[in-house]
């Protein structure tokens, strides 16, 4: 995930397994990986296995995130869902069913399967 916030321009200001960043706040109270910034543009990082993609608060969770605002402005963040190379179908079925405002802001970010 972060090296792919990294082919895209972003800096990372957090990372939830990093040696040198800190861990990133909780958005309410769901877990972030990861937090970026290109420009002006924040961008958080999230990881899901398999067990977060059947969860049915799935879609409650990625709503929540995306309309997060930030304190100092009132642009919306982009969400990127780490998403392991098996479950990308899934993941776009899951994504397929929320609004396409919301949409717009979440990308999915191929992860190679754990063997």
């Amino acid at each position: 995930m972060i090296d792919h916030l990294w082919r895209n321009g972003y800096l990372t200001l957090s990372r939830k397994y990093g040696k040198y960043l800190p861990s990133p706040q909780p958005v309410g109270n769901y877990e972030i990986d990861a937090v970026a910034k290109y420009k002006k543009k924040i961008a958080l990082g999230i990881t899901l296995t398999e067990e977060d993609l059947n969860d049915p608060g799935l879609v409650t969770k990625l709503h929540f995130i995306t309309n997060f605002h930030t304190k100092n402005s009132s642009n919306k963040v982009t969400l990127f869902l780490g998403v392991p190379e098996s479950h990308i179908l899934k993941a776009e079925m899951i994504l397929s069913s929320i609004d396409d405002n919301t949409r717009e802001k979440i990308k999915i970010v191929s992860i190679p399967d754990k063997r």
